[in-house]
């Protein structure tokens, strides 16, 4: 019997196993949910938040999704998230390097916070560039043509006040573009995706105020108008990116920010 055009588009990651780092909430639990809609074999949330991560996984179902702690500014523990993986499971087609901190609100160059500067490169720059490393490293060896995943941000394009993050963001544009030139030759692809602000556990927290407040806070600065930008929309960026209807796109810096950068 022929599909339909809903079965076969929950196929899209058919038989992939993924990992998913900071996993356990916002844009990285948003993607957990939509691999395995998606027919992931299975998606590997990891994340330091242990008792949330199990609570995630739990919800999609342990024969989709399993958790496993990871810091990544561990490397030791990066490494071993990633063979664990593969020993587990078989495979690894699909790292989604996500997880991030935004650092302290007012970074300013003349008052620049070296010890909070490391601490923040630590998991955004070197964190990601151990994923990184590791996930192809694998990925090389078992001869697949994998996907990896960065998690950007428009700050990569432009200044601000959070300095730290957003010379963090900019050195995850060059690991992408150098990484994606590198493992061209092994036929694995290596892509960010950049959102503009939006509601996540995190933000709320950071900025200290409600959904509607932070949502309508970040709209003033989109040109689209009429819809908030969700973790749902990066998600859906990053399942095109890591799916094979990208298979061509590699190097690329994926916007999701509601129009904030033509204005």
């Amino acid at each position: 019997m022929a599909e339909t055009p809903s079965s076969s588009n929950n196929k899209r990651l058919a038989g992939k196993v993924a990992i998913i780092t900071g996993g356990a909430g916002g844009i990285g639990e948003a993607t957990a949910r939509l691999f395995s809609d998606h027919g992931a074999l299975m998606v590997v949330i990891a994340d330091i938040q242990d008792e949330l991560g199990r609570q995630v996984a739990t919800s999609i179902g342990q024969d989709k999704c399993n958790y496993m702690h990871c810091d990544v500014t561990d490397e030791e523990q990066v490494k071993s998230l990633v063979e664990r993986t593969v020993k587990d499971f078989g495979r690894l087609d699909i790292m989604f390097s996500n997880v991030g901190i935004l650092g302290k609100s007012d970074q300013t160059i003349l008052d620049l916070d070296l010890s909070g500067f490391d601490h923040l490169f630590a998991i955004n720059v070197r964190g990601m560039a151990t994923c990184v490393k590791h996930a192809a490293r694998v990925m090389v060896e078992q001869r697949l043509r994998g996907s990896i995943v960065c998690t950007g941000s428009v700050a990569a394009s432009h200044g601000g006040r959070r300095t730290d993050y957003s010379m963090s963001k900019h050195a995850v544009l060059g690991l992408v573009r150098s990484a994606g030139k590198q493992l061209g030759v092994h036929g694995i692809r290596v892509n960010c995706v950049s959102p503009y602000g939006l509601v996540t556990p995190m933000t709320l927290h950071e900025y200290n105020k409600g959904v509607a407040e932070l949502e309508s806070m970040y709209e003033t600065d989109m040109s689209l108008k009429g819809a908030s930008l969700k973790a749902k929309h990066v998600a859906d960026a990053v399942l095109f990116l890591a799916c094979n209807e990208s298979e061509m796109v590699t190097g690329h810096d994926l916007l999701v920010d509601g129009g904030y950068r033509i204005q």
